[in-house]
Protein backbone atom coordinates (compact mmCIF):
# COMPACT_ATOMS: atom_id res chain seq x y z
CA UNK A 1 0.00 0.00 0.00
CA UNK A 2 1.60 3.25 -1.13
CA UNK A 3 1.18 6.63 0.54
CA UNK A 4 1.36 10.12 -0.93
CA UNK A 5 1.77 13.07 1.43
CA UNK A 6 0.61 16.06 -0.57
CA UNK A 7 0.79 19.82 -0.10
CA UNK A 8 4.38 19.78 1.14
CA UNK A 9 5.83 23.27 1.60
CA UNK A 10 8.93 22.83 3.76
CA UNK A 11 12.05 20.68 3.85
CA UNK A 12 11.23 19.66 7.42
CA UNK A 13 7.79 18.34 6.49
CA UNK A 14 9.15 16.50 3.46
CA UNK A 15 11.94 14.83 5.41
CA UNK A 16 9.54 13.86 8.20
CA UNK A 17 7.20 12.26 5.66
CA UNK A 18 10.05 10.34 4.05
CA UNK A 19 11.34 9.17 7.43
CA UNK A 20 7.83 7.96 8.31
CA UNK A 21 7.67 5.87 5.14
CA UNK A 22 5.95 8.04 2.53
CA UNK A 23 6.31 6.77 -1.04
CA UNK A 24 5.45 10.06 -2.75
CA UNK A 25 5.90 13.70 -1.81
CA UNK A 26 3.38 15.99 -3.53
CA UNK A 27 3.88 19.63 -4.48
CA UNK A 28 0.90 21.78 -5.42
CA UNK A 29 1.65 24.18 -8.26
CA UNK A 30 -2.00 25.13 -8.85
CA UNK A 31 -3.69 27.99 -6.94
CA UNK A 32 -4.12 26.73 -3.39
CA UNK A 33 -3.26 27.62 0.18
CA UNK A 34 -0.50 25.00 -0.20
CA UNK A 35 0.83 26.29 -3.51
CA UNK A 36 4.61 26.37 -3.92
CA UNK A 37 6.85 27.88 -6.57
CA UNK A 38 9.18 25.96 -8.85
CA UNK A 39 12.12 27.23 -6.79
CA UNK A 40 10.57 26.17 -3.47
CA UNK A 41 9.87 22.68 -4.72
CA UNK A 42 13.36 22.34 -6.16
CA UNK A 43 15.02 23.35 -2.88
CA UNK A 44 13.03 20.64 -1.10
CA UNK A 45 13.62 17.94 -3.72
CA UNK A 46 17.37 18.54 -3.52
CA UNK A 47 17.23 17.42 0.12
CA UNK A 48 15.28 14.22 -0.49
CA UNK A 49 16.67 10.72 -1.01
CA UNK A 50 16.31 9.20 -4.46
CA UNK A 51 14.14 6.45 -3.00
CA UNK A 52 11.14 8.77 -2.61
CA UNK A 53 9.20 9.89 -5.67
CA UNK A 54 7.93 13.39 -6.31
CA UNK A 55 4.59 14.51 -7.72
CA UNK A 56 3.63 17.88 -9.17
CA UNK A 57 -0.07 18.74 -8.88
CA UNK A 58 -1.55 20.89 -11.65
CA UNK A 59 -5.04 22.08 -12.51
CA UNK A 60 -5.75 22.75 -16.20
CA UNK A 61 -2.18 23.89 -16.84
CA UNK A 62 -0.63 23.91 -20.31
CA UNK A 63 1.24 20.84 -21.48
CA UNK A 64 4.31 22.98 -22.12
CA UNK A 65 4.37 24.34 -18.57
CA UNK A 66 3.88 20.92 -16.98
CA UNK A 67 6.62 19.30 -19.03
CA UNK A 68 8.87 22.25 -18.19
CA UNK A 69 8.29 21.83 -14.45
CA UNK A 70 8.85 18.08 -14.64
CA UNK A 71 12.07 18.51 -16.59
CA UNK A 72 13.49 21.37 -14.50
CA UNK A 73 13.08 19.79 -11.06
CA UNK A 74 12.90 16.11 -11.97
CA UNK A 75 9.31 15.31 -11.08
CA UNK A 76 8.55 11.60 -11.20
CA UNK A 77 4.81 12.13 -11.67
CA UNK A 78 2.46 14.81 -12.92
CA UNK A 79 -0.94 14.83 -11.25
CA UNK A 80 -3.75 16.23 -13.39
CA UNK A 81 -6.35 17.55 -10.97
CA UNK A 82 -8.60 19.51 -13.29
CA UNK A 83 -10.70 18.75 -16.34
CA UNK A 84 -7.79 17.73 -18.53
CA UNK A 85 -8.50 15.54 -21.56
CA UNK A 86 -6.89 12.23 -22.52
CA UNK A 87 -5.10 14.13 -25.30
CA UNK A 88 -3.41 16.35 -22.72
CA UNK A 89 -2.24 13.31 -20.77
CA UNK A 90 -0.80 11.72 -23.91
CA UNK A 91 1.49 14.73 -24.44
CA UNK A 92 3.11 14.59 -21.02
CA UNK A 93 6.61 13.18 -20.73
CA UNK A 94 6.50 11.56 -17.31
CA UNK A 95 4.32 9.27 -15.20
CA UNK A 96 0.74 10.44 -14.71
CA UNK A 97 -1.85 10.47 -11.93
CA UNK A 98 -5.28 11.57 -13.17
CA UNK A 99 -7.70 12.80 -10.54
CA UNK A 100 -11.48 12.62 -10.83
CA UNK A 101 -14.12 13.97 -8.41
CA UNK A 102 -16.14 11.08 -7.00
CA UNK A 103 -19.41 12.59 -8.25
CA UNK A 104 -18.13 12.87 -11.85
CA UNK A 105 -16.05 9.74 -12.45
CA UNK A 106 -18.99 7.50 -13.38
CA UNK A 107 -19.53 9.65 -16.47
CA UNK A 108 -15.93 9.36 -17.64
CA UNK A 109 -14.28 6.61 -19.67
CA UNK A 110 -11.12 6.43 -17.58
CA UNK A 111 -9.61 3.80 -19.87
CA UNK A 112 -8.95 6.55 -22.42
CA UNK A 113 -6.48 8.22 -20.06
CA UNK A 114 -2.91 6.90 -20.36
CA UNK A 115 -2.30 7.21 -16.62
CA UNK A 116 -0.42 5.18 -14.06
CA UNK A 117 -2.91 5.90 -11.27
CA UNK A 118 -6.56 6.92 -11.14
CA UNK A 119 -7.13 9.20 -8.16
CA UNK A 120 -10.69 9.44 -6.86
CA UNK A 121 -11.19 12.57 -4.74
CA UNK A 122 -14.11 14.32 -3.09
CA UNK A 123 -16.33 16.60 -5.22
CA UNK A 124 -14.82 19.91 -6.26
CA UNK A 125 -15.02 22.72 -3.69
CA UNK A 126 -13.05 25.95 -3.15
CA UNK A 127 -9.99 24.25 -4.60
CA UNK A 128 -9.75 21.23 -6.88
CA UNK A 129 -8.36 19.16 -4.00
CA UNK A 130 -7.04 19.31 -0.47
CA UNK A 131 -10.31 20.56 0.98
CA UNK A 132 -10.51 17.99 3.77
CA UNK A 133 -13.89 16.70 2.61
CA UNK A 134 -14.73 13.00 2.39
CA UNK A 135 -17.09 11.31 -0.06
CA UNK A 136 -19.36 8.29 0.14
CA UNK A 137 -17.02 5.45 -0.74
CA UNK A 138 -19.96 3.20 -1.55
CA UNK A 139 -21.20 5.53 -4.28
CA UNK A 140 -18.46 4.51 -6.72
CA UNK A 141 -20.27 2.46 -9.33
CA UNK A 142 -17.69 2.27 -12.10
CA UNK A 143 -15.38 -0.73 -11.62
CA UNK A 144 -11.87 0.67 -11.42
CA UNK A 145 -8.63 -1.32 -11.74
CA UNK A 146 -7.44 -1.89 -8.16
CA UNK A 147 -3.77 -1.79 -9.14
CA UNK A 148 -4.26 1.78 -10.41
CA UNK A 149 -6.71 3.08 -7.82
CA UNK A 150 -5.64 5.87 -5.49
CA UNK A 151 -8.08 7.51 -3.09
CA UNK A 152 -8.13 10.92 -1.43
CA UNK A 153 -10.64 13.28 0.11
CA UNK A 154 -10.73 13.99 3.81
CA UNK A 155 -8.65 10.98 4.80
CA UNK A 156 -7.08 10.93 8.26
CA UNK A 157 -5.91 8.42 10.84
CA UNK A 158 -9.42 7.74 12.10
CA UNK A 159 -11.03 6.83 8.77
CA UNK A 160 -8.31 5.63 6.41
CA UNK A 161 -8.63 1.99 7.55
CA UNK A 162 -12.30 1.94 6.61
CA UNK A 163 -11.55 3.55 3.25
CA UNK A 164 -8.92 0.93 2.47
CA UNK A 165 -11.19 -1.90 3.58
CA UNK A 166 -14.06 -0.75 1.37
CA UNK A 167 -12.18 0.28 -1.77
CA UNK A 168 -8.98 -1.79 -1.61
CA UNK A 169 -6.88 0.82 -3.44
CA UNK A 170 -3.26 0.57 -4.46
CA UNK A 171 -2.48 3.89 -2.78
CA UNK A 172 -3.87 6.68 -0.63
CA UNK A 173 -3.31 10.42 -0.80
CA UNK A 174 -3.53 12.80 2.18
CA UNK A 175 -2.97 16.49 2.80
CA UNK A 176 -5.22 18.26 5.31
CA UNK A 177 -5.65 15.04 7.28
CA UNK A 178 -2.05 15.26 8.51
CA UNK A 179 -2.14 18.95 9.38
CA UNK A 180 -2.71 21.00 12.51
CA UNK A 181 -3.69 24.63 12.03
CA UNK A 182 -2.84 24.43 8.34
CA UNK A 183 0.69 23.08 8.82
CA UNK A 184 1.99 19.56 8.38
CA UNK A 185 2.05 17.75 11.73
CA UNK A 186 4.86 15.21 12.14
CA UNK A 187 2.94 13.11 14.63
CA UNK A 188 -0.12 12.93 12.38
CA UNK A 189 2.03 12.01 9.39
CA UNK A 190 3.65 9.18 11.35
CA UNK A 191 0.34 7.87 12.65
CA UNK A 192 -1.34 7.99 9.25
CA UNK A 193 1.46 6.18 7.45
CA UNK A 194 1.75 3.51 10.14
CA UNK A 195 -1.96 2.73 9.81
CA UNK A 196 -1.85 2.60 6.01
CA UNK A 197 1.20 0.35 5.91
CA UNK A 198 -0.38 -1.99 8.45
CA UNK A 199 -3.59 -2.16 6.41
CA UNK A 200 -1.56 -2.80 3.30
CA UNK A 201 0.04 -5.84 4.89
CA UNK A 202 -3.36 -7.11 5.97
CA UNK A 203 -4.57 -6.92 2.35
CA UNK A 204 -1.84 -9.28 1.16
Amino acid sequence: MRVKICGIQTIEAAQSAVHAGADWIGFVFAPSKRQVSLQQAYSIICNLPSTVQTVGVFVNETVEAMNHYAREIGLNYIQLHGTETPNTAKKLKTNIIKAFPSNEIDGVDVVKYPCDYILVDAPRATYAGGNGVTFDWQQLKQPLPKHKLMIAGGLHAENVSDAICQLQPAAVDVSSGVETNGRKDINKINQFIQIVKKEGKNEL
